[in-house]
């Protein structure tokens, strides 16, 4: 019974369109990768689809910082943080970030999760406690949707970069404790919170403001210091979360905060306490990341993919304006998340089937992951993707626009 219920629900999703596939990968993260597919065949790809952003994944600094790492702690932690899991690796990253984002959050310390999922969960289960109230961003990620969900909290959401609303509902708030909580650069749109105006209502309104930096840390503000320093915020208040499975090009999160938060979260957030730790040499070698993102070849990195983004963004603009019939919207986006909205499901998995068929992986993002009719290709760029890369897939849209458009 069972079975037969989970097979027509399967069957439901493919009739939308909304059916996903499970790749392999055969290489190393890098613009050019070898991916098998679901018809089993491994294909050599030009990648737009990687949040790899600095091009650090495959770094050969990075690869000899793990290998290092590996030969010092071995392959495990062995244990959660609080019991015998938190070695000097850990320690080492936890105060190299604080040290990083010490220019944004007074006072900062951190704690290093096994991902950022695990590190938002704990963040709003933590904090966010029956006499708290949480006002969540309508497009936040699934990992801070489902940590509201968990919380014990009141949970209100506010409509994209909504202040106005937001505003309202902070006003109408008799909650103890208010946490206002958002992306920092919104993962399916590329575009940026308004955290100036987030800050300011925060401390209008007594609120705490947490911020989940996953795709600007290392890619935004002086040094890569991410979507706060980008905006030159400073405050007690925020509370930062970052991923360091993206631009840093490792694994694992982070949470900065005031001294006060981060121990009570050591005191409190269930998915620290009852996990084991990530393996030291993963923290080890994200030291050496963290080292490259601040120094002159993380700036010139940075440089290449401010480049690649204009590129990019002016061709799609020229092939737009071609096509001025054709039903696709460039969304305004100034970090390396370039969505370009389709509108409807199949259709967007045609054009990602008919680019992959040119060698090109640029997944199509559908419903439930974005809202309904607005099925997208989400095309990421990365600092090792050179000019000819970003001219090639441009040719490959104009022409899929003419076609289209005839």
């Amino acid at each position: 019974m069972l079975l037969e219920h989970l097979a027509t629900k399967l069957q439901a999703i493919a009739a939308k369109d909304l059916t996903r596939v499970l790749r392999v990968a055969e290489s190393a993260t890098a613009p050019v990768q070898t991916v098998r597919g679901a018809d089993g065949r491994a294909r050599e790809l030009l990648m737009f689809c990687s949040n790899d952003y600095l091009g650090l994944a495959a770094h050969p600094a990075l690869a000899e910082a793990l290998i290092a790492g590996a030969r010092r702690y071995g392959a495990g932690s062995g244990a959660s943080h609080l019991i015998s899991g938190h070695s000097a690796a850990h320690a080492a990253l936890e105060q190299a970030v604080a040290e990083v984002v010490s220019g944004e959050i007074p006072q900062a310390q951190a704690l290093f999760f096994c991902t950022g999922y695990m590190a938002n969960l704990a963040v709003l289960t933590a904090l966010g406690d029956a006499g708290a109230a949480i006002f969540s961003e309508e497009l936040n990620h699934a990992s801070l949707i489902d940590g509201a969900r968990l919380a014990k909290a009141e949970v209100q959401r506010y409509a994209h970069r909504d202040m106005a609303q937001l505003a309202a509902l902070l006003q109408a708030s008799t909650a103890r404790i208010k946490l206002i909580v958002t992306d920092a650069v919104f993962s399916m749109d590329g575009d940026l919170a308004p955290l100036g105006e987030l800050l300011a209502l925060a401390e209008r309104h007594d609120a705490w403001l947490i911020v989940d930096d996953a795709h600007g840390f290392g890619v935004l503000g002086p040094q890569g210091r991410g979507s706060l320093a980008h905006f030159g915020l400073r405050s007690e208040r925020l509370v930062l979360v970052g991923t360091l499975g993206k631009a840093a090009g490792v694994a694992g999160a982070f949470v900065a905060a005031h001294p006060t938060i981060t121990q009570y979260l050591l005191q409190a957030a269930r998915p620290y306490i009852f996990t084991t730790a990530a393996p030291p040499a993963v923290a080890h070698a994200l030291l050496t990341s963290l080292e490259l993102m601040a120094s002159g070849e993380g700036e010139q990195r940075r440089a290449n993919l401010r480049q690649r983004q204009a590129q990019l963004r002016e061709g799609i603009a020229n092939i737009l304006a071609a096509h001025p019939s054709l039903n696709w919207r460039l969304a305004k986006s100034d970090t390396p998340v370039q969505p370009l909205i389709i509108g409807d499901n199949a259709a967007a998995l045609a054009l990602a089937a008919r680019l992959e068929r040119e060698g090109l992986r640029v997944p199509a993002i559908r419903p439930p992951t974005v809202p309904a009719g607005t099925a997208r290709l989400r095309i990421t760029l990365c600092a090792m993707h050179t000019e000819a890369h970003i001219q090639r897939l441009l040719d490959a849209l104009a022409q899929a626009a003419a076609e289209a458009s005839a």
